[in-house]
């Protein structure tokens, strides 16, 4: 790759702390060109130009802005918020890829959930399904199908492609805003009885992909499903919180049922697609899915260093270093 191929990453406009963004950052600061697909020539793009990116602005969703602006791009890192067209957003980048026909690897954030929600097991009958993911749920969230979906297409499209099959992040809202408003109070209030499970830090991801990108060849045509170092229940997790925040957190667990209509249906009225994704995640770590997963190694072999915890992406997450300020 010669300093004339920018690196194309999109979903750059996220939030500071999202991995788009801190990827922007990285490669960056290794001295490597990057042009960074916003929806909205905003202050995040304005942002994104002062830390030396080259800001596309443009729709995912149309063929002609997505091929130009891969146009020069060699390697590509592909992120969009959860969305009902997400699939479309994926084939179309595929199809502009393929058609550029000089693509060295097409990084594709993918769900860790991939591994265990499968074809054969999501095709065996509905009993099958609901024992193999916790009891809980028997079938994929619309987003889950998408991303099954969208790593078939780059498949089938001859695009070099790896699959980057992250667990749940520590920053999810689930863990993070969601979470908020008891929080303010003492309590983390979440439905996941005495479950316990690895959440990844999203600067964890961030960088290894970051690393894929400059590096693809060993990774091509592979899929790695990585969670975070350590299996933690949310006794656990009350004393991150309670360590980033500076006061006593105790754990209250909730019916997931009535937490997901409490916290989810009323914060995502507007989103029922995301809502829906939500629901069926605390259903999977309720049920005990991720906990039989175990933890995978993939992530501390990939970085070449142990994994950030969920304490670190705590105590370093927006949201939570502003409740910490105003409490002290």
């Amino acid at each position: 790759m010669t300093e004339r191929n920018p690196i194309l990453i999109t979903g750059a406009a996220g939030e500071i702390g999202g991995v788009s963004r801190t990827m922007v950052d990285m490669l960056i600061e290794q001295g490597h060109p990057v042009r960074a697909f916003v929806r909205q020539d905003d202050v995040r793009a304005d942002s994104l130009r002062r830390a030396g990116a080259e800001v596309f602005v443009g729709d995912l969703l149309n063929i002609a802005d997505v091929t130009a602006a891969l146009k020069g791009c060699r390697r590509i890192y592909f992120s969009m918020s959860l969305s009902p067209y997400y699939t479309d957003a994926v084939s179309l980048m595929a199809a502009a890829a393929r058609a550029q026909g000089d693509i060295e690897v097409f990084v594709n954030i993918s769900e860790y959930e991939q591994w265990f929600m499968p074809f054969e097991k999501m095709t065996a009958p509905v009993e099958e399904r609901r024992e193999w993911l916790g009891g809980l749920v028997t079938d994929w969230s619309p987003q889950h199908r998408a991303h099954w979906v969208a790593e078939q297409v780059l498949d089938w499209s001859g695009v070099p492609t790896v699959n980057v099959r992250a667990a749940i992040f520590v920053e999810n809202p689930i863990l993070t805003w969601l979470a908020l408003e008891p929080l303010g109070n003492g309590e983390l209030r979440l439905p996941f009885g005495t479950q316990r499970f690895a959440p990844i830090a999203g600067y964890d991801v961030a960088e290894l992909c970051a690393k894929i990108l400059l590096d693809p060849a060993p990774h091509i045509s592979k899929s790695y499903e990585l969670t975070g170092p350590e299996l933690k229940d949310m006794h656990e997790f009350a004393e991150d919180y309670a360590a980033a925040l500076g006061r006593q957190v105790t754990y209250i667990p909730e019916d997931v049922e009535t937490w997901n209509e409490q916290y989810v249906d009323s914060a995502m009225a507007a989103h029922p697609h995301i809502a829906e994704h939500l629901k069926s995640l605390t259903r999977l770590v309720a049920g005990g899915r991720y906990g039989a997963a175990g933890v995978s190694e993939h992530l501390e072999t990939l970085l070449g260093r142990p994994p950030k915890t969920v304490r670190w992406a705590i105590e370093n997450h927006p949201r939570i270093r502003k409740m910490a300020s105003v409490s002290h």
